[in-house]
């Protein structure tokens, strides 16, 4: 496939200031769901192996920079919102996979749901096994069907969430700094977990735009 499929993912500078020129929200918006349904829908159409692989290690080569700067400022039950919220949730595994190993785990003990079923780790699992079932997800997102990646995502995001909480408890008098950390991470994940959970009722509906 030529280089003229990764437009939609990696612009040079230079475009990103004519496409953003003035800030204007309406522009912004525009360029986020055009270029995400593009990146998307030609992925899942043409499936290519290659592309497969590069988009989900897009984060691990090339940071998130650019993929913030395409849509950050998303609504949350979008699609540019939703594939913001993904790779956000895969660079944060990829980046410390002991501490996401670590809320995984306490999640999966102290949370009495189908989620962890849902999400597909095992339990227990190793920060290894974990980068692994993230990365599965993703090659949902762009091969699988995608309502199912996000519901994983969803349920993953909420065992961890429920993990997270439960050791901001532990540390609550002995470290509270770090008790603050784990909570303000179980604030951010519950609500990529629901984020995530209504855009797959959506994505299902053909109303995630």
């Amino acid at each position: 496939m030529t280089d003229e499929f990764h437009k939609p993912v990696r612009l040079p500078s230079e475009t990103f200031d004519r496409l953003f020129a003035g800030d204007d929200p309406a522009e912004v918006s525009r360029v986020a769901h055009s270029t995400a349904q593009a990146l998307l829908m030609r992925v899942r159409a043409e499936p290519d192996t290659d592309i497969v692989e590069r988009l989900i290690d897009f984060t691990n080569h090339n940071g998130i920079d650019d993929i913030a700067e395409l849509w950050s400022r998303s609504p949350a039950k979008t699609l540019p919102g939703s594939l913001w919220r993904l790779y956000l949730l895969q660079l944060s595994i990829h980046d410390d996979p002991d501490t996401s190993a670590l809320l995984y785990e306490r999640g999966c003990t102290e949370l009495r749901s189908a989620d962890a079923v849902i999400a597909g780790a095992p339990s227990p699992a190793a920060p290894d096994e974990l980068v692994s079932v993230i990365d599965q997800i993703m090659r949902g997102v762009f091969i699988g069907d995608f309502a199912v990646a996000l519901d994983r995502a969803s349920a993953f995001c909420r065992v961890q969430a429920s993990g997270a909480a439960h050791l901001a408890d532990d540390y609550e008098q002995s470290e509270p700094g770090r008790s603050t950390a784990f909570t303000t991470r179980a604030l951010r994940l519950s609500t990529y977990a629901e984020d995530l959970h209504q855009a797959a009722r959506l994505w299902r509906r053909e109303s995630l735009a």
